[in-house]
């Protein structure tokens, strides 16, 4: 089961990393914040000092179309953001 699926990069995010040393993280639904926060450390050799998270619920829509009424929805996800020890930093360009 791979914990870590792949890092958010927005500008919102790289902003936190810059001034308040948190970076962002798309993870298994899964997963608890121990074994996120496991998987960080030994990814990328930082020390993590907390971690949060949040369910992303599925957005759902409906198109109008010739043949009817099409309802779909996007995957439900799970977004971890990690707080790194002070003077540390996570490289995702060089990791990838």
């Amino acid at each position: 089961m791979s914990i870590i699926i792949r890092p958010i990069v927005t500008e919102k995010v790289t902003k936190e990393s810059e001034v308040l040393n948190r970076f962002g993280f798309f993870v298994n639904k899964k997963a608890n914040k121990v074994e996120i926060k496991k998987a960080v450390e030994a990814t990328y050799g930082v020390t993590v000092v907390s971690v949060n998270t949040i369910n992303v619920r599925p957005d759902r829509t409906t198109k109008y179309t010739k043949s009817g009424l099409i309802s779909g929805k996007t995957n439900a996800e799970k977004k971890a953001f990690v707080k790194v020890k002070e003077g540390e930093s996570i490289d995702f360009y060089n990791n990838i």
